[in-house]
């Protein structure tokens, strides 16, 4: 590669970037028109029970798009899309993956073009792909700090959203009429769930179903153990009003239990943080007060094992010190 086309290259490649990042912004500060997604779900609820599950006629497969179809082949699309459901992310699948490589392609420039003329020829190609693996994988990560800030949200509300369901109930008022009660009662984001329940069952599908199809989108153990009961008692019978008292009052004494978990290994877990980014945040400062000093061990020979060990260890040490605190309750 000449000294003229490297430039060339490098701005296609950011400008390429750029385009991808100001698509992905548009489409999740984008306005989705509430009709489309209103008739969507009333075609699920009347085509009945197991049909969401099903792959589809030949001709609605040809009309999916061809990501799409891609991504349900090698299994990967569906969990995605479980995921930004329950992180409530309104981008697609195609659109998330888009902003990953994007992420990713960023990345690769970073580490070609900056880092690696730094560390060496050699060290080039693998500082690209290092960056490219650590910035695409972004994204991810910001996907699983949502959904589990959303979940601890709703669980947090639940021992409040009960309450009031409760007291519904025993003023007279039926399921239905409860449920959509708590729409204007209850602030987002479990607000905007029992919404969106309500506006299910105003298009027909069941109150089972569209309790079901909420805590799919949660993914949370403890509205789980709800909508199983309001289905059991719904189906069999009896007193919903004491059972919803009593899992109420389990789920407030387990919320407290988790966070009285939480101060007591708050130590333990900043902990884990320091250790981690002490030795990144060291290496760091010395590399650009020093560059020469730090270069040598990214010298050509084994003392290149030096720092990618360092680097396995560290990890390994984070996740441990992380799982030796995270106590399930």
């Amino acid at each position: 590669m000449n000294g003229l086309n490297a430039p060339l290259l490098f701005g296609f490649l950011v400008a390429l970037s750029v385009l991808i990042g100001f698509i992905a912004v548009w489409r999740i500060v984008e306005t989705r028109d509430p009709t489309e997604n209103r008739l969507r779900r009333y075609a699920e609820s009347m085509a009945g029970p197991g049909v969401a599950d099903q792959e589809g006629s030949p001709e609605q497969r040809e009309t999916e798009p061809w990501m799409a179809r891609l991504l349900a082949g090698f299994g990967v699309g569906p969990r995605i899309a479980q995921e930004l459901a329950q992180a409530d992310v309104p981008v697609t699948v195609a659109e998330f993956l888009l902003i990953m490589l994007g992420a990713g392609l960023v990345g690769l420039l970073i580490g070609l073009f900056r880092v690696g003329p730094a560390l060496g020829p050699p060290m080039g190609p693998l500082a690209g792909v290092g960056l490219a693996v650590i910035l695409g994988a972004l994204p991810l990560v910001y996907l699983q700090i949502k959904k589990a800030r959303r979940q601890r949200m709703i669980t947090e509300q639940l021992p409040d959203v009960l309450t009031l369901l409760v007291g519904s109930l025993r003023s007279g008022q039926g399921l239905s009429q409860a449920l959509g009660m708590l729409v204007d009662e209850v602030p987002p984001p479990a607000g905007d769930e029992f919404a969106r329940v309500s506006r299910a069952m105003e298009f027909g599908a069941s109150v089972q179903d569209a309790l079901w199809d909420m805590a799919d989108r949660v993914g949370s153990d403890d509205l789980d153990l709800v909508v199983t009961a309001i289905t059991v008692q719904y189906q069999m019978g009896g007193n919903l009003a004491e059972t919803l008292e009593t899992i109420a009052k389990t789920v407030r004494d387990r919320i407290n239990l988790l966070r009285e978990i939480r101060v007591l290994t708050a130590q333990q877990r900043y902990t884990g943080y320091v250790l981690a980014l002490l030795p990144v945040v060291t290496g760091l400062l010395i590399f650009i007060v020093n560059p020469e000093y730090m270069g040598r061990l990214f010298e050509p020979g084994l003392v290149r094992i030096l720092p990618a060990a360092a680097v396995v260890l560290q990890v390994v040490g984070y996740l441990i010190m992380q799982r030796i605190v995270d106590i399930e309750v």
